[in-house]
């Protein structure tokens, strides 16, 4: 049975501001990549759902690597083209600044993030959303259940004073996300579920 197109998470919504994660002046070198070639490239990644991008500047128009820019719907000004990438395209300095692009994010939107610990619950009858967290096991799941019981976590360093196991929540999210991102394996068990990020296309076949 053919399942490519199955989803198993919400469609992918729109981003407002997207963070350069690289930026390529002369364009792409690779030679299937050609289409790119001698043209000023940016590679991306969404403010609020860390949807990665490609980016075409305007003519005249220079990007700097973990700057922000509009992406919205409404008139641009730094952008003209935008496209969906693939986790497998992402340059080598992407995926550097990757890590701290998606940690500036988590701790922006730190309100968000703790929320999540204090309500997420379960994906199944085996399972909770807080066992899909890099490093959070059923003792650790226990510890963080009985800790919201008795009050809501207010930060990432009440969440770390109150279940020292936790010693940094916010990179524990930092890594969950980019498990998710990534296409260039298998999803399977804990893997195969999106809790931070719409589920990525597959890509095409040559369609570089």
């Amino acid at each position: 049975m053919n399942n490519r197109n199955k989803r198993q998470g919400p469609p992918a919504p729109l981003e407002e501001y997207a963070i350069i994660l690289d930026y390529l002046s002369l364009g792409y070198v690779q030679t299937n990549r050609s289409k790119y070639k001698g043209n000023a490239i940016a590679q991306a990644i969404g403010r609020d759902y860390f949807t990665l991008f490609e980016l075409t500047p305007k003519e005249g128009v220079d990007l700097e690597i973990q700057d922000a820019v509009f992406v919205g719907k409404g008139k641009k000004d730094k952008i003209s083209r935008i496209a969906k990438l693939n986790f497998e395209y992402l340059t080598a300095t992407s995926r550097i600044e990757l890590d701290y692009a998606i940690r500036d994010v988590v701790e922006s939107q730190e309100e968000k993030f703790v929320k999540f610990f204090n309500e997420a619950g379960g994906v199944s009858i085996k399972l909770h959303k807080l066992e899909l967290i890099p490093g959070i096991g059923k003792k650790h799941m226990n510890a963080i259940l009985d800790a919201r019981k008795e009050k809501p976590f207010d930060s990432f360093a009440d969440i770390s004073e109150r279940v020292p196991a936790l010693t940094d929540p916010a990179g524990m999210i930092v890594n969950r996300i980019k498990q998710e991102l990534d296409t260039t394996e298998s999803k399977r068990g804990k893997k195969k579920y999106h809790i931070f990020t719409a589920v990525p296309r597959r890509p095409k076949q040559n369609n570089r």
